[in-house]
């Protein structure tokens, strides 16, 4: 929330009258850019001031400032910083210049003959705004040294619906503060405020004491809660740091000369280094815990990610470039690469961009590339094309895909992968153009940009015309990202609101004393525990993969899996942090407490790395890939939890509702079976969240049934189990899947259209 300060600004007509008044009978006031100045207290006002600067004196000259944005050029004064951020996310009091697009001052002025009274909140604290800290003991002399306005003025509002005009700022009697400024301070009090992330993630703790072995836990949970202290008292500042300062291109020097630069602010660099020393790409490679490496990175991935800055988003595609690398076997040309994007030390560590996207496809990029690759003499390519979507393009390599032509243009049959460095040794751009920044609904921090690539030096690290089938690897570890940062998202939201619940006082008790508050924010909690397991046992899996202890029924599991949590856990982090900024209030739709900021990064989750639509086709690829024998194990994975928690206390309607969907979940395969591809297209998205929610059911069955398990270990499971577990089936029932239903989506759509009745 904005940190306000309310004081009062007299200014009278005639020099001299006032400490603070002006030494010319006319003050430049440069309303056309809302900005009030003196010599040495510039100030700025929304442009609202245009419309209020009617009831000013005549001896107040306006002068527009001119038109563009952040220009802050007041007579007699200097630019000021204006903005301190302090917000639930962060904690910290963060400045950032002056840009009108993003100030929320509020004015207020009343005429009187002679003279204007300007009250406003300012964006500076006490300790940097040059304004006394008390104003009872020090203002109260120029309020004496002219006569009041008359008390009817542009009111405004502070904090929730407090109503603030000209009277209530008068020094209250014998307290000495403005009545305007106590409803602030209580409204400060209920700022939610958590502490060590991990410490405070019970269901976290749970499941590692649980799961990993003893000498194992002691150390993770040692460095764990070192790290949630770090997150604490450094990274979190960084992070918002990083959202008040996102990147910007600048695509020519003072000479005219193209350079194309990207700029980051320091925060971003920062988190950078802190990367590396976490190994937070490191530690799945070095495999200092075996197969529990992978799971202790993911949990570090998942506390990190809200505090991150976005730049777990860079930290995904370094861990895939990291991963393909290695599943190539690490051939030489490529084992510096290796040791850079797996490196601990920060003037080592190399991130990694993605660069697959182009301006004909999203997710169809065989279809789609038109970047092509010439071959040199050296035996190095070069590649030409333009790259629509460049995620963290300000990273130190890339890997890439283009189609190889030879010297007539003739292409091969399918991609090829190809690595290639963003610049030379000199540090000049690798023959690459930055064409713009794209201009994001979120994740505003990281640079994504289109690019040219004209000419650019690679190499070919994956056999010619088999690129989409090396970068599955890579997908696989980004999908898993993807889940790490949705239900990251929904933990951080559910404990800022869970805090706040705690804190804010409504129709005469506090918000966790109201029980449809307490019931909405339960519901949340169950979707994000068993997001939870669900991201924990995919990890688990990847573990045991990575280490070559993974059964053929583990590994068809995971290839099951990963589509599957991908695409639900996206849909539910972008409806659980709305339904918690909900339960914020107005207060959650403000921009300054950072809650928009959480909201916005996570509604790309649904779409990066594949929409809803494209991965539910992709787990129906997966199980007819496998000839049946992946859904087989699905269906013993989860029968097996099934048996072993049958006989746990207060687990029998969960156990039953899960045995019953999944027996609906073997009838619709029958079914469908015998009713052709189409049935089964249309009934992909409905069957991927039944794989979904049933596995994750089991899963939270599995959790409540151990002997340590608390009694709402064994409510979350029931409640789980509660919802409709197996949508495929329904559907099916409905006739959704018929070829009819499919001519009558068609016709719905197409009905709802001005053209399809058009005679044009």
């Amino acid at each position: 929330m904005w940190f306000a300060l309310l004081y009062p600004v007299t200014i009278p007509s005639n020099p001299g009258g006032c400490c603070w008044a002006h030494p010319s009978p006319v003050p430049p006031w440069n309303a056309g850019d809302g900005l009030l100045s003196w010599p040495g207290r510039p100030q700025r006002f929304p442009s609202v001031f245009q419309a209020v600067s009617d009831v000013l004196p005549k001896t107040f000259s306006l002068a527009p400032l001119g038109t563009a944005a952040g220009k802050l050029l007041p007579e007699g004064g200097e630019k000021t910083p204006l903005a301190l951020k302090n917000n639930p996310n962060t904690g910290a009091k963060q400045e950032r210049c002056c840009c009108p697009a993003r100030q929320r001052l509020e004015a207020m002025a009343g005429a009187h003959t002679g003279l204007c009274r300007v009250t406003f909140t300012s964006h500076l604290p006490w300790w940097r705004s040059g304004v006394p800290r008390q104003p009872g003991r020090i203002l109260p002399r120029a309020w004496a040294r002219c006569q009041p306005p008359s008390d009817r003025g542009v009111s405004t509002s502070a904090g929730q619906g407090q109503r603030v005009g000209v009277r209530e700022e008068r020094v209250s009697g014998e307290l000495g503060t403005p009545r305007a400024r106590r409803g602030m301070e209580t409204l400060f009090r209920e700022q939610p405020e958590t502490g060590n992330q991990y410490l405070e993630d019970a269901w976290l703790r749970s499941y590692l004491r649980t799961h990993l072995p003893a000498k194992v836990l002691q150390e993770v949970d040692r460095d764990l809660e070192r790290f949630g202290h770090r997150l604490l008292t450094q990274i979190r500042a960084l992070g918002w740091e990083c959202e008040l300062n996102p990147p910007v291109l600048r695509q020519y020097d003072a000479w005219g000369q193209r350079v194309d630069r990207i700029i980051t602010c320091s925060a971003w660099r920062r988190m950078k280094e802190i990367a590396a020393e976490e190994g937070l790409v490191a530690e799945a490679y070095e495999r200092r815990y075996s197969n529990w490496s992978r799971l202790h990175q993911a949990v570090k991935l998942y506390l990190f990610s809200s505090s991150s800055g976005g730049f777990n988003c860079p930290l995904a595609m370094t861990d895939g470039a990291a991963k393909v690398i290695e599943s190539l076997g690490t051939p030489g040309s490529l084992k510096n690469a290796f040791g850079h994007l797996t490196s601990r030390d920060p003037k080592k560590f190399w991130t990694s961009g993605q660069w697959m996207t182009e301006r004909r496809g999203g997710s169809d990029v065989a279809n789609g590339t038109e970047t092509v690759a010439r071959k040199q003499p050296d035996g190095t390519y070069r590649l030409y094309g333009f790259k629509w979507f460049t995620s963290a393009a300000d990273s130190d390599v890339t890997l890439t895909l283009a189609r190889v032509v030879d010297a007539e243009g003739q292409g091969s049959g399918g991609l090829s992968l190809f690595f290639l460095k963003v610049r030379d040794e000199e540090g000049k751009l690798n023959n690459i153009q930055v064409q713009r920044l794209k201009d994001k609904l979120g994740t505003r921090q990281m640079a994504t940009a289109e690019l040219w690539l004209d000419g650019a030096k690679a190499e070919l690290i994956s056999a010619e015309g088999r690129g989409v089938a090396s970068i599955s690897n890579m997908l696989n570890i980004t999908r898993i990202h993807n889940v790490i940062g949705a239900v990251a998202s929904m933990r951080r939201m559910l404990s800022l609101s869970r805090e706040y619940a705690r804190r804010r006082v409504a129709f005469g008790k506090l918000l966790k004393d109201h029980p449809l508050h307490v019931q909405t924010l339960a519901r949340m909690e169950v979707q994000t525990r068993g997001a939870f397991l669900l991201l924990m046992d995919i990890v688990r899996l990847l573990g045991l993969t990575e280490t070559n202890m993974a059964s053929e029924q583990d590994q068809l599991l995971l290839r099951v899996l990963v589509p599957a949590a991908k695409l639900y856990t996206g849909k539910q982090a972008s409806a659980v942090v709305i339904e918690a900024m909900e339960s914020f209030g107005g207060q959650g739709y403000m921009e300054d407490t950072g809650l928009p900021v959480i909201v916005r990064d996570a509604l790309v989750l649904s779409i990066w790395e594949g929409t809803t639509n494209i991965l539910s086709l992709d787990v129906l690829r997966s199980l007819s890939k496998s000839q049946g024998q992946a859904m087989a194990t699905f269906l013993s994975s989860v029968q097996r939890k099934l048996d072993l928690a049958s006989s746990a206390g207060g687990l029998e309607p969960a156990v039953r509702q899960t045995r019953a969907a999944l027996g609906r979940l073997e009838q619709f395969m029958r079914a469908a079976g015998s009713k052709g591809a189409l049935t089964m297209e249309l009934a992909a998205r409905d069957f991927s969240y039944t794989l979904a929610r049933i596995y994750t059911g089991a899963l939270l069955i599995e959790h409540a049934a151990r002997p340590d398990a608390s009694s709402t270990d064994t409510a979350t499971a029931r409640r789980w189990c509660s919802q409709e577990l197996c949508p495929v089936a329904l559907e099916l029932d409905n006739g959704s899947y018929e070829a009819e239903a499919a001519l009558l989506d068609g016709a719905l759509v197409d009905g709802g259209s001005p053209a399809s009745s058009s005679r044009l």
